[in-house]
């Protein structure tokens, strides 16, 4: 069933300003290209905006562009904020009803509040805590002694090791396993003996662990995710390592044990970062780069092993002009061959 909401009701919403009909109706979101009589887009340049203005969208969401339209226009500060708040009323999340499902296995000494779903064949261990409105879909497994927070979403097929403490308003998506064994060896003798890894892990606030995701519990301590974290698939998380608040991470990269990560950093796709190293904050990695020594706040490295960007520009830049120089070099060293040739022939007459 589509949802509906005048121009007005949207705009108080996103925080924005109508200029035009505020009473026209909008029934869906749609990108510029696929909009409809009755869809609001958005535009966040010139292009687009002129795009939007000849398609047949219902209203324009905008910023910055002082542009005459015969549509609805909702301006906003920032037109991507505003298109993320605006999905959430075209587009709200499934609604679970409360409750524990026939088929799920709860601990007796479990504290669930009584808001919270729980799934499909879902395991919840013994003295587990699950707060107010969390959702477990099926299958999820819960250790025992796990704290999860208020209005926590946990998708299919998640296991979460025992201890875990989990914030309030998480997402963690398919297939995550959280809490798993650190990767921890001794060699003695010829064989590797397992370190026993009695730590865990704790994601704090409004993080979000996406699908696929693995995060190592502690040797000893704690595996950290810092507030409004977000950990993008397949992602690689191991013992000890502690995340800043409000990082990126994006798919495929990987961290090594007990490294430091500071807050509001990028960790770009498939970056590596070696163990025990501090990465400072506000410190953008460039995907694909292998990280190899501690980087100080603010400052932006790529490649591998990863250096600072401007660097590792001049020594690219110098690698492009390589072949050139050695071309060079060989026409210098024949012209030299040459001239030492013609110099013993001279001596000899």
């Amino acid at each position: 069933m589509k949802r509906s909401f005048t121009a007005s009701q949207v705009a108080e919403v996103v925080g924005g300003t109508v200029v035009g009909d505020g009473a026209v109706v909008l029934t869906g979101f749609a990108p510029t290209s696929a909009a409809r009589a009755g869809d609001l887009t958005f535009a966040e340049n010139e292009e687009f905006f002129d795009h939007a203005n000849k398609g047949a969208a219902s209203a324009i969401l905008v910023d910055g562009i002082d542009k005459a339209s015969a549509k609805t226009l909702i301006r906003v500060p920032q037109a991507r904020i505003g298109f993320a708040k605006a999905l959430t009323l075209f587009f709200p999340e499934p609604a679970f009803a409360p409750g524990i499902h026939p088929t799920a296995v709860v601990s007796d000494t479990a504290q669930i509040d009584p808001s919270a779903h729980i799934g499909p064949q879902c395991v919840v261990g013994d003295r587990v805590k699950i707060g107010a409105k969390v959702l477990l879909q099926s299958l999820v497994h819960v250790g025992g002694d796990v704290a999860i927070g208020a209005e926590t979403q946990v998708f299919p097929n998640v296991t979460i090791y025992p201890r875990t403490q989990i914030g309030a308003r998480v997402r963690i998506h398919a297939a995550a396993v959280i809490g798993s064994d650190g990767f921890g060896y001794v060699l003695d003798g010829e064989r590797h003996r397992k370190i026993p890894q009695v730590g865990h892990v704790v994601i704090k606030d409004d993080a979000e662990i996406g699908a696929g995701v693995t995060i190592d519990r502690g040797a000893l301590e704690a595996t950290e995710i810092g507030k409004g974290a977000k950990i993008d698939n397949l992602v690689q998380i191991a013992h000890n390592v502690v995340i800043g608040d409000h990082c990126i991470v994006v798919a495929q990269a990987g961290i090594a044990g007990s490294s430091k990560i500071g807050s509001h950093t990028v960790l770009a796709g498939q970056v590596g970062i070696a163990g025990h190293l501090k990465i400072g904050s506000k410190v953008t990695v460039a995907a694909q780069s292998g990280v190899m020594h501690d980087i100080p706040d603010g400052e932006k490295w790529f490649g591998y092993p990863a250096q600072p960007d401007r660097q590792m520009k001049r020594q690219l830049l110098a690698m492009q002009q390589l072949p050139e120089l050695l071309r060079r070099v060989a026409q210098l060293e024949k012209a030299v061959s040459k001239g030492n040739a013609a110099d013993a022939s001279a001596e000899k007459k």
